[in-house]
């Protein structure tokens, strides 16, 4: 019965070197994670944080509802868009999505 025993080998004698391959494949799995996943989406942030903060008075806008409108006034965190004429609503700023048409520039349309 005791040969038995040494027929399966010992315990833990078989993960000679195991610790480091583990470290090493965690290591390479955050890698991909980051170039694939974290930075891009740190990427798009900023350029949605530096368009926020180039909007103008007259912009054309789009919010994440659908709406478009023109930038008519810019507050710390609420920008007024006139959606028709005498027509304004109040939106949070985190809201605008897109700049359709920067401001003094004529349309192509």
């Amino acid at each position: 019965m005791i040969e038995n025993a040494y027929a399966m080998g010992l315990p833990g004698g078989g993960a000679g070197g195991g610790d480091w391959s583990f470290f090493i494949m965690m290591g390479v799995l955050f890698a991909i994670f980051y170039f694939l996943l974290i930075r891009p989406q740190m990427k798009q942030q900023k350029e949605h944080k530096d368009m926020l903060a180039n909007l103008t008075h007259g912009d054309l806008v789009i919010t994440s509802g659908g709406i478009q409108g023109k930038v008519t006034a810019i507050a710390d965190n609420v920008i007024t868009l006139e959606i028709a004429e005498k027509v304004r609503i109040k939106v949070g700023k985190s809201f605008i999505t897109a700049v359709i048409q920067k401001a003094g520039k004529e349309s192509k349309e």
